[in-house]
């Protein structure tokens, strides 16, 4: 008996204005929408990382003494600031 493997759907079947939006990537990033953002403050930071290892989008940068943000990917959830045991990080609103 022959064993042949078929795949698993067709793509041409597929149309091309099925779903629009998820097609095009979008330019916004996180950043863009936030409206609040993280301070931190350096003399508090013990470079735990405890911020690094909570943040769901990974904006976290390490310095040389401290952690900083990529402000253009954070989206301000607040989440580094309430894990910080030492209470390095605050946030603040975001100017317009």
């Amino acid at each position: 008996m022959k064993h042949q493997s078929y795949p698993i759907f067709d793509a041409s079947t597929i149309p091309d204005d099925l779903c629009p939006i998820a097609t095009k990537p979008n330019p916004m990033l996180p950043g863009d929408w936030r409206s609040f953002r993280p301070i931190v403050d350096r003399a508090k930071c013990v470079k735990c990382a405890v911020c690094w290892l909570y943040c769901p989008v990974q904006c976290v940068v390490e310095k040389a003494a401290w952690f900083d943000f990529n402000l253009a990917t954070c989206k301000g959830c607040g989440i580094c600031a309430q894990e910080c045991p030492q209470r390095a990080i605050r946030m603040i609103p975001e100017q317009s």
